[in-house]
C-alpha cells in the first residue's frame, strides 16, 4: 500500500472512530467499522486488535454491539477457530435508521416540552413557537434521512 492510500487510510479510520463516538458509540466501534469499510474484506478479530492497537477485550465488546446493531456481520471459517468480520450489506441502512430513529426521538421529546408550555401565556409563546420549530427540524430530518435511505436502497 503507497503511503498516500496509507496516510489517507488511517485518517479515514480515525475519523469514523470520531464521528461514531459524537453519535454516543465507542470511538473504537467507529474505527472498527472505518478499516473493515476501507478494506472491504473481512478480518480476523486478533487482525483487528492488532491493527487498531487496542485490547482483545475491547475489540469483542465493540464487536458484539456492531453485530448486534447490524453494522457488521460475523464470520466462521471451516477449520479456523478465530472469528471474523466484516461489514454488513445494509450497514448504511442501519446507520441512516439509527440516525432517523434519533431524529424522530428528538423531535417528540422537543414537542413534548413545547406542548408542557401554558397556552394562552405571553411569556411561553416565543419559547413555544421556537420549540416547535425545532420539533419541526428534527421532523423533517427524519423525513430526509427516509428519502436518502430510499435512494440507496432504490426505492424511490
Amino acid at each position: 500500500m503507497s503511503d498516500t492510500i496509507s496516510t489517507i487510510r488511517s485518517d479515514f479510520i480515525t475519523l469514523m472512530g470520531q464521528m461514531v463516538e459524537s453519535h454516543g458509540l465507542s470511538p473504537i466501534s467507529g474505527r472498527i467499522m472505518g478499516l473493515l469499510i476501507f478494506d472491504g474484506e473481512a478480518r480476523s478479530f486478533s487482525d483487528l486488535a492488532t491493527e487498531l492497537g487496542v485490547s482483545r477485550g475491547s475489540i469483542s465488546a465493540n464487536a458484539r454491539l456492531l453485530v448486534a446493531r447490524g453494522s457488521i456481520m460475523k464470520e466462521n471459517r471451516p477449520g479456523d477457530r478465530q472469528d471474523y468480520f466484516r461489514i454488513s450489506d445494509q450497514s448504511f441502512d442501519v446507520m441512516l435508521q439509527t440516525l432517523m430513529q434519533r431524529m424522530l426521538d428528538m423531535s417528540g421529546r422537543v414537542r413534548e416540552l413545547s406542548d408542557r408550555l401554558p397556552a394562552n401565556d405571553a411569556e411561553g409563546d416565543g419559547p413555544r413557537r421556537r420549540l416547535g420549530g425545532l420539533s419541526q427540524f428534527y421532523a423533517a430530518m427524519a423525513l430526509g434521512l427516509r428519502q436518502a435511505q430510499d435512494h440507496l436502497t432504490g426505492d424511490e
